[in-house]
């Protein structure tokens, strides 16, 4: 080993902590077998920077395969440039993908890159990316939570430490929506959870929860498309319900959510 490669060696964040780059992506790629991929994911509940890397592929797939279904539907070529790069783990392979992956992700949140910094609309920034979660993950039909529903009590353990607050996943049956499962997600100042629900038809809701910063409570709707997020703040953490669904339902829905979590929705209406 050289002194260059034995540097970039101790510097390796996975390599420090016993995790293999390539184990993290053959993970979210579903290529281990199951023994070895229980015994991963039980490692990244202990190793939060390594979690939060495998959040990122995952979140850069979804944005891969979303941009492969738009070329497929637009007729002009998409070109990215790439510029020469020096890895600083030292693994040109690894980087060469990363720049290519974040690339991609770049174009395919282009139209909704404004929203996402702001652009004027005043949304806060955990609304937008309560929004942005739905768009990515909701299609996803093999993996669409990191845990399941019937690890429920694993879940909310797991999210509740890594949110440092307790959490508690709100029942939607009376709407005819059943718990997916749950994953966790980079915030704005921290990590975020994100739990989904789904009906018969195969429809999905999100609900989006964060620690956020003292501010507005007043309950608010945010739009893009044909996607609503109804999003409020609660005892300082901001909370977003996320769907494809009539704004008239899934306000009611949420109204139903925040109630069950503590908060005073009445005042709202």
């Amino acid at each position: 080993m050289t002194n260059d490669e034995e540097h970039d060696h101790v510097h390796d964040p996975d390599c420090a902590s016993g995790l293999d780059l390539r184990a993290l992506s053959a993970l979210v790629d579903d290529e281990l077998p199951e023994s070895a991929r229980a015994a991963l994911l039980e490692r990244l509940e202990q190793d939060p920077d390594a979690a939060s890397r495998v959040a990122g592929y995952r979140a850069q797939k979804a944005a891969l395969q979303a941009l492969g279904a738009s070329a497929a539907h637009n007729s002009a070529p998409q070109v990215v440039v790439l510029r020469p790069h020096r890895p600083w783990w030292g693994q040109a392979g690894i980087a060469a993908c990363w720049l290519v992956a974040g690339a991609s992700l770049a174009l395919t949140l282009a139209p909704i890159a404004p929203r996402l910094i702001g652009g004027g609309s005043g949304e806060p920034t955990f609304a937008q990316r309560a929004d942005i979660a739905y768009a990515v993950y909701t299609p996803e039909r093999r993996h669409p939570v990191e845990v399941a529903a019937s690890e429920e009590e694993h879940l909310i353990t797991w999210l509740s430490k890594r949110l440092n607050r307790s959490l508690s996943v709100p029942s939607l049956q009376e709407y005819g929506y059943t718990l997916v499962g749950g994953r966790l997600l980079p915030g704005e100042a921290g990590p975020a959870a994100q739990f989904m629900y789904e009906n018969h038809l195969g429809a999905r809701l999100t609900l989006y929860v964060t620690a956020t910063r003292k501010g507005e409570t007043a309950f608010r709707l945010f739009r893009d498309g044909n996607r609503r997020t109804f999003y409020w703040v609660s005892d300082e953490m901001g909370y977003a319900l996320s769907g494809p669904i009539s704004e008239g339902k899934l306000r009611t829905i949420a109204i139903d959510v925040c109630s069950e979590l503590g908060g005073r929705p009445e005042s709202w209406q």
